[in-house]
């Protein structure tokens, strides 16, 4: 089993992959697309996370290529549709760094109200500058956050605690927590703020999502604060608010395009503003964050290795079929058409073979089934599946 991770990914995956018996081949940058389809990265588990783009060639050619892992939340990064249809699941770090995106916005949260980046940087220089003009406390004051999520929600909490009144904005109903309160609409959520957070996926619905227009319509004086993706705040309209002075400062942690290593050099216009803090994606940067997330994404992988079990999969039918004694265990990714199943049970009892568990379950584009059998016919079941004409990938698990 060749697992390959890239991007310096944190040490505690290899070590959890080291502990189930696995070796790892570890590399310290992003993979270009070229290098993807070289024979030495020809991965059975393929590791990455948000500078390696993963394409459709890429999973039409990976014919070894059993999984991939994002070390990260995003996976806007891989073409999920493609890694579907090839029978590829996905998976992805949903949870691990939930607790350091927060704490840095409330933290610049707190430097925007006070304007210390700018203090920071002038005491740098040389010039004292001590005055209250323009600082606030952040104790009363509104957050408005876009996206009630894993963060969304941690952050609430958090603000909160900072004597914050919170709302949040979200297409999808959440439960609201502590004294938090949902907004009917995104301009309501941007009319009544002081501050604005973004926790959003890169969606089509969210690329631009704060254009000129709802910028325009945030409170004059307020803050705009995106830590979601690059892409969901036009830049353009943004530096165009700080010059009209209609925002008293912002911060950015993503943007529309990014380095591909510390090594190369980045521009911004926001930079010849006051009040503006740019950090280069550190969000979920933190020992702690990095260490969970190779924990976390590492067992999914695990788990899927060794029993097929795809829970956690952003692309992929949700299946866990309990481990069975003296069976194999076959694996059938299958376009999602109808019959399929009854052609499979019936190729099972052709051969005479007896199912000792089955699981199947769907989305509108495959069908993953997890089938244990008796180990002395599972490899005519296995090639019999194979050859039916809507299978994608198959392949005997154990």
């Amino acid at each position: 089993m060749k697992i390959i991770l890239t991007e310096n990914i944190h040490q505690s995956a290899s070590e959890t992959f080291s502990a189930d018996g696995f070796k790892t081949d570890c590399l310290k940058t992003a993979l270009l697309p070229t290098e993807l389809l070289e024979d030495e990265q020809n991965a059975h588990i393929l590791g990455i996370r948000s500078k390696t783009k993963v394409s459709g060639e890429y999973f039409k050619k990976a014919n070894r290529l059993l999984a991939l892992g994002c070390f990260c939340i995003g996976t806007n990064q891989v073409d999920l549709d493609a890694a579907r249809l090839a029978g590829i699941p996905v998976f992805n770090a949903p949870f691990s760094n939930t607790r350091s995106v927060a704490e840095l916005v409330i933290a610049e949260i707190v430097m925007l109200s006070r304007k210390t980046g700018d203090r920071n940087i002038e005491l740098h220089q040389g010039k004292w500058n001590k005055s209250s003009s323009g600082c606030y406390e952040v104790r009363g004051k509104t957050l408005g956050i876009v996206g009630y999520g894993h963060i969304g929600s941690q952050l609430s909490v958090l603000a909160e605690s900072f004597g914050m009144r919170v709302l949040y904005y979200d297409i999808v109903s959440k439960m609201p927590i502590g004294n938090s309160q949902k907004c009917q609409s995104l301009e309501e959520l941007l009319q009544k703020s002081n501050f604005v957070s973004f926790h959003v996926p890169e969606t089509e619905l969210t690329k631009k999502m704060m254009g000129a227009a709802q910028i325009r319509a945030m409170k004059k004086g307020s803050y705009l604060l995106n830590l979601s993706r690059g892409t969901v705040v036009d830049l353009e309209a943004l530096a165009q608010a700080m010059k009209e002075e209609h925002l008293a400062g912002c911060a950015l942690d993503v943007y529309p395009e990014e380095p591909k290593s510390n090594k190369d050099s980045f521009e911004a216009k926001l930079v010849q503003f006051p009040n503006v803090i740019l950090t280069p994606h550190i969000g979920g940067s933190t020992e702690e964050a990095q260490h969970n997330i190779g924990i976390e994404v590492a067992t999914t992988l695990i788990r899927f290795i060794n029993e097929g079990v795809t829970l956690g999969a952003v692309n992929f039918p949700q299946v866990d079929l309990p481990i069975r004694e003296d069976c194999h265990r076959i694996l059938n990714v299958h376009k999602n058409v109808p019959g399929v199943l009854a052609k499979i049970n019936r190729i099972v009892s052709e051969v005479g073979a007896n199912i000792q568990g089955q699981q199947l379950l769907t989305d509108p584009q495959i069908g993953y089934l997890v089938m244990d059998v008796a180990k002395g016919l599972s490899d005519i079941v296995k090639e019999k599946i194979s050859e039916l004409p809507n299978n994608l990938k198959t392949r005997i698990l154990y």
